[in-house]
């Protein structure tokens, strides 16, 4: 994609690398485009599933490059159009994104984070508002995106606060989806994507969208949007293909596959 961005496939999931390990991939306003354009063409392939997004050299994402801003680079914050200072935020995908994250996801890194459906993250990842300290304000809807992830009251903490939170404890208050061992993080999302990939896709994309709908909507509203989904899937023939390779045996006795 870019020098900043690396995308990858394996099987049916797109890998979306930041590659400034030397800056901890902090991102820069290239870096931001490159990003938006990488998630972008993600969703239109019909060739993936699910995509991981992911940083190289041991760091997940330091934030905004602020070395960038202090030498006078300005990106565009406003209301209006897909483009986010950190790229892709805005974006609502049709297809999941699941974070892989070693080291830092700090900043506008944790917002990155938030951003995707999962996060699955090595034991020593650090999170944080560490912009706080800066005087640099959450602009990629983490003040959003936090409070509905962990709650309002932990959020606001994290947000005042600025302080460092761990893995373990990012796991404990649902931050994060699963902890492994350092160096694994993509390993393991791979896995995960995989096995999200090997599902029939239109229940599960329906299901992931009005998950992220229900939101902008009263309940009502809500619980309609949710049979429109679900009777979209019926109508794919999905649900009916796969009521059959039920009655056919599979599945039966709890077995997953």
């Amino acid at each position: 994609m870019s020098q900043t961005v690396s995308v990858s496939i394996q099987d049916r999931v797109a890998i979306v690398t930041i590659e400034r390990p030397q800056h901890r991939n902090a991102v820069d306003l290239p870096t931001a485009e490159a990003l938006l354009a990488a998630f972008k063409s993600f969703d239109a392939n019909e060739d993936t599933d699910v995509a991981i997004l992911t940083g190289g050299g041991g760091a997940f994402c330091a934030g905004a490059d602020l070395k960038a801003l202090a030498a006078g680079e300005r990106k565009p914050v406003n209301p209006d159009g897909e483009f986010a200072p950190m790229g892709p935020t805005r974006l609502r995908l049709s297809k999941p994104v699941i974070a892989a994250i070693e080291g830092p996801a700090v900043a506008g890194g944790m917002e990155l984070a938030l951003w995707c459906d999962l996060r699955i993250a090595g034991r020593s990842a650090v999170f944080g508002i560490f912009n706080r300290r800066f005087g640099v304000p959450l602009v990629d809807m983490g003040t959003i995106r936090l409070p509905r992830i962990i709650g309002q009251g932990r959020a606001l903490e994290l947000i005042l606060t600025g302080r460092s939170v761990g893995a373990e404890e990012a796991l404990a208050i649902g931050l994060v989806n699963a902890v492994v061992e350092d160096g694994s993080a993509l390993e393991t999302s791979l896995e995960w994507a995989k096995r999200i990939a090997s599902f029939p896709q239109s229940a599960m994309r329906n299901d992931r969208m009005s998950v992220l709908e229900q939101w902008d909507l009263d309940e009502p509203g809500a619980i309609a949007n949710e049979i429109a989904r679900g009777l979209a899937t019926i109508q794919s023939g999905e649900t009916f293909l796969g009521s059959s390779r039920f009655a056919h045996g599979e599945g039966r006795h709890g077995k997953f596959t």
